[in-house]
């Protein structure tokens, strides 16, 4: 077999409808990860992808979150980190007082660190999403923490009614867009991260340093546009049923929808007995 690796999105991609992993897809991935290492790459922070290992029984693996902004060794060493430089977080954070009024949450992640300016709609929305609490402080007020502290962000998340975000995510890209990643996961949901990271720089780093295989033996599943790059770099780059139709024409294969145990199905089949 010539695929020695599989690296997961999670969201959309791995979880089902009840947006938990299913029992074959648990069976398939403990089937293989003694032989097959099964690492998840996604936008989450450590701490919403430790349960997600827990039932998979992979906590002893690495992980790759923040869309590759922050690779994590098995021991929970750090083996890469990039994040967004304070000063630009700042100017984010000041462009939604000055120009929306504040209107737009925006949450702030550092590591497993994630901060809320209240626990309004959207914080309450992605907890029961991600099973992890944040830590209310407004953002001005983990700015200051984190310059005394000479920190960043790994990831900053803006949510609120699609029609701000829609001209967020348009001043966000002519102002910002020539050193971040500005990436509108839902039409309620804007993701930024460094430019410098992806999903396949963060696959790049595991492969260094951790394991002896290659993008030619590697396996990948997704199905948004942060997956892309993934997926065209590794050899098994596989789309779910779901996945944007930009990311299908770019796929060596598609499987099922993520409601049928699509990465499941696709491993039982790839990976026959």
């Amino acid at each position: 077999m010539d695929c020695k690796i599989i690296f997961s999105d999670v969201d959309g991609t791995l979880l089902n409808g009840e947006r938990t992993i299913s029992e074959s897809t648990i069976y398939e991935v403990n089937r293989l990860k003694d032989t097959v290492p099964f690492i998840l790459v996604s936008s989450r922070m450590p701490r919403q992808m430790r349960y997600l290992q827990n039932l998979l029984k992979t906590i002893d693996y690495p992980m790759i979150a923040y869309n590759g902004a922050l690779v994590l060794s098995d021991d929970g060493q750090v083996l890469h980190s990039t994040e967004i430089d304070i000063t630009l977080v700042e100017q984010i954070v000041q462009l939604n007082e000055q120009q929306f009024n504040g209107k737009i949450h925006i949450s702030l992640y550092h590591n497993d660190l994630w901060y809320v300016p209240d626990y309004d709609f959207w914080a309450q929305r992605e907890e029961n999403n991600t099973k992890t609490t944040p830590e209310i402080r407004s953002n001005s007020q983990v700015i200051t923490d984190w310059k005394e502290q000479n920190i960043g962000a790994h990831k900053i998340m803006l949510m609120g009614d699609a029609m701000l975000i829609e001209e967020m995510f348009t001043i966000l890209n002519s102002q910002f867009g020539q050193n971040l990643h500005i990436y509108r996961a839902k039409d309620t949901y804007i993701e930024v991260s460094d430019l410098k990271v992806s999903k396949l720089t963060g696959i790049r780093v595991l492969l260094e340093h951790k394991y002896p295989f290659t993008l030619d033996e590697s396996m990948a599943f997704g199905d948004n546009y942060n997956d892309l790059e993934m997926l065209q770099g590794v050899k098994y780059g596989i789309a779910v049923g779901n996945a944007r139709q930009e990311v299908k024409k770019i796929a060596y294969g598609v499987t099922f929808h993520h409601k049928e145990d699509g990465v499941a199905r696709y491993l039982a089949s790839f990976f026959h007995s």
